[in-house]
């Protein structure tokens, strides 16, 4: 069984810069692409199959459509997870995202619940995470009053940090960030602040209180994330995150690792050097930002060379 690799597409973004051409040698839109969505099956960005040659030029979610086969027993409808490269030269508004039951009925897409790898980070980067309001209330009249510094939660981070962001927790990526980003297969965000800047048109761009305060968690608290290592010759798996919609791991090689895999596609994508993927006696060259799928029933893989995945699959039973 072959593995199936991914054309990312592209988005500009008025916070975006250059770093996805300048490290990871996309092809990028503009001065300010802000994402290379690397695995999607998103109607926004659906991303193109390079290979195997009998799916090639096919989209994503094609092929997931009519080969469910390569994804499991009854795989769900809608192609369940997004991998997302993101460079913020500049910060990300403030925001949330709706749950499964809100984004469905408000939306008529799945909720967002996501994490974050920090790829990169310049000295003084931080995040918001969370916020200090005690109820929906007192959160609206932080936010009437323009008083960011009492509402919002600032956290420092660096390159190798990684964030657990549910569905419900009010955050932004901030300026001299880059990410790896795992979610739910959804588009919708609720923007709380924006920082009064225009957009390329001149234009503010639209906040959505109201329905940010319907689903916010308050007060804000964090989640389990459910991390484990186990060290191997010639590498290690660490497990960054188990929940109810997907697992991540980050799988580091140093030499040679075999992997026996559990019964379910993975999602794979390089965030640091290069090396070799064999399975089924072929070997395919892994360079950074390399995304691929290895597809249902692939229990033993053998990644070899100098490299780092972040890799992840949807919830297994």
């Amino acid at each position: 069984m072959k593995p199936l690799f991914i054309q990312a597409v592209l988005q500009d973004k008025i916070w975006g810069g250059t770093k996805l051409k300048d490290i990871y040698h996309f092809d990028i839109l503009s001065q300010t692409t802000g994402e290379a969505w690397v695995i999607s099956a998103h109607p926004n960005g659906d991303s193109p199959i390079l290979s195997p040659q009998e799916f090639a030029g096919q989209s994503l979610s094609q092929v997931y459509q009519e080969n469910p086969d390569l994804f499991g027993p009854n795989p769900p409808e809608k192609f369940p997870l997004l991998v997302k490269i993101l460079d913020a030269k500049a910060d990300l508004s403030v925001q949330v995202h709706p749950d499964d039951t809100y984004g469905l009925s408000h939306e008529s897409e799945l909720g967002k619940t996501e994490c974050w790898y920090i790829l990169d980070a310049q000295p003084g980067a931080q995040i918001i995470y969370g916020h200090q309001a005690h109820d929906a209330k007192e959160f609206k009249q932080l936010v009437d009053q323009g008083d960011w510094d009492q509402l919002l939660t600032k956290v420092p981070v660096k390159t190798g940090d990684f964030f657990y962001v549910p569905a419900g927790t009010i955050h932004a990526i901030g300026a001299g960030i880059t990410i790896l980003e795992t979610q739910q297969n959804s588009d919708t965000t609720y923007r709380v602040y924006d920082y009064d800047r225009p957009d390329h048109e001149g234009k503010l761009r639209p906040l959505h209180l109201k329905d940010s305060l319907a689903v916010t968690r308050f007060p804000h608290y964090q989640d389990p994330v459910n991390q484990w290592q186990e060290d191997l010759d010639g590498g290690s798996i660490q497990q960054l995150l188990a929940n109810d919609f997907f697992s991540v791991y980050k799988w580091q090689v140093t030499d040679q690792i075999k992997l026996d895999l559990k019964p379910i596609y993975y999602l794979a994508t390089v965030i640091e050097g290069q090396g070799k993927l064999t399975l089924d006696g072929q070997t395919y060259p892994l360079n950074l930002a390399d995304s691929f799928i290895l597809p249902y029933g692939q229990k033993e893989i053998q990644i070899s060379g100098d490299l780092t995945l972040i890799t992840s699959h949807p919830k297994s039973e």
